[in-house]
């Protein structure tokens, strides 16, 4: 019986997460959102969590009378997001909350000894080294739930030691504008850049499949998951996205993970390592797609990639950095207040103005992320 924190209960992942903990029978101790309070009294109904936590204070205010019925108690805010990470009755914490709010609860959880099932790319976009060190002392997992990054944990498996590995290469949809290049991304509409091809997924992280920002994300996340060098991660563009991700060994053979695009594979493999079970997600059928396409990324267009190139090569505080800025600059996009071709240039600004600090501190990293949202707010002004 796994005991599970479900953090981010409410988005994309987070309610896919619940399908797999459905099927199996898991006991689902705690349950966080932001603020859809209709959802979350759902969940709370069907799942009877001891813990449920809203970040907006008047939303947790309304699920309090809603559920008065029922034994779960209501929590707010960070301090509530922190309790439930550390709760005793859990064994894992599936973290899916979107954004850098999701760092410090992960922190809080290792400290407590948790398994991580990680779908927050921030933690370690941001954490960086400050995450796997503490990962270490604490002789916690941290079991990636991001198809790329659970890809290339799988094919991982069969590998007989570190020193085998040649490289990682990460696979990308290319989002709704592949083929297109930068002139004709200067007047496209946030309704535009949310038509994804192929995956579910929420609005922030969606604009960053757009902008292909998440696949930077991804890059950075892979060196620290699989203690990587960064010329020895290849980002490559899958456009049927049923290759999630492959490794290179060194004698040149390819192991990649294949199926069908349906994030309750990942999510369930990060619950149920290192066993497989039946699973609600449908059998690949190769000869339904018949061909598989790949292609370079075109960096000259899509230019967040190399953004978070440069940042991690830069290191210290520059992913935090890169990470804030295209937070705020997501939203302002999402408002109608910037162009699309704004965010590149927006997050590439805000990066390579931050602090070379590599031996960093929590307060340091929420400084550079939130250093870096002010600047994308004030070069909007």
């Amino acid at each position: 019986m796994k005991n599970i924190s479900l953090l981010g209960s409410t988005g994309s992942i987070g309610t896919q997460s619940l399908d797999v903990c459905r099927m199996h029978g898991y006991s689902v101790i705690c349950l966080t959102a932001n603020s859809r309070v209709d959802i979350m009294e759902k969940q709370i109904r069907e799942f009877r969590p001891q813990l449920a936590c809203m970040m907006c204070e008047k939303s947790a205010a309304e699920l309090k009378i809603r559920i008065a019925d029922l034994p779960t108690k209501v929590l707010c805010g960070m301090e509530g997001l922190i309790e439930c990470a550390v709760y005793p009755g859990a064994d894992t914490v599936l973290n899916s909350v979107v954004g850098m709010v999701g760092l410090e609860p992960t922190l809080e959880a290792i400290k407590a000894k948790k398994t991580i099932a990680l779908a927050n790319k921030e933690t370690l976009v941001a954490g960086g080294r400050l995450v796997t060190n503490l990962a270490e002392e604490n002789g916690v997992s941290i079991l990636p739930v991001d198809s790329e990054h659970s890809a290339i944990f799988q094919a991982m498996q069969g590998m007989p030691s570190k020193k085998a590995l040649k490289k990682i290469i990460l696979t990308a949809s290319g989002g709704p504008f592949f083929g297109k290049k930068l002139a004709e991304l200067e007047t496209v509409t946030a309704v535009d850049a949310l038509k994804h091809p192929n995956w579910d997924m929420g609005a922030k992280i969606t604009i960053d499949s757009a902008t292909m920002m998440n696949k930077g994300l991804e890059f950075i996340e892979a060196k620290w998951l699989f203690d990587m060098k960064n010329e020895d991660i290849e980002i490559v563009v899958h456009r049927e996205s049923v290759i999630h991700s492959a490794i290179v060994y060194q004698d040149n053979s390819m192991i990649a993970q294949l199926g069908v695009p349906d994030m309750r594979i990942p999510i369930q493999y990060a619950l149920t390592y290192p066993e497989r079970e039946a699973s609600p997600v449908k059998e690949l059928s190769l000869t339904d797609y018949a061909k598989l396409t790949f292609y370079e990324p075109d960096y000259e267009t899509f230019k967040c990639i190399d953004v978070c190139k440069n940042a991690i090569k830069l290191g210290g505080l520059h992913p935090a950095a890169a990470n804030g800025a295209n937070e705020e600059s997501v939203k302002l996009f999402l408002q109608g207040k910037i162009k699309f071709t704004d965010i590149a240039y927006l997050n590439n600004e805000a990066m390579i103005r931050a602090c070379d600090k590599n031996d960093f501190t929590l307060k340091d990293v929420l400084e550079a992320d939130k250093k870096a949202r002010n600047y994308v707010i004030e070069a909007v002004q």
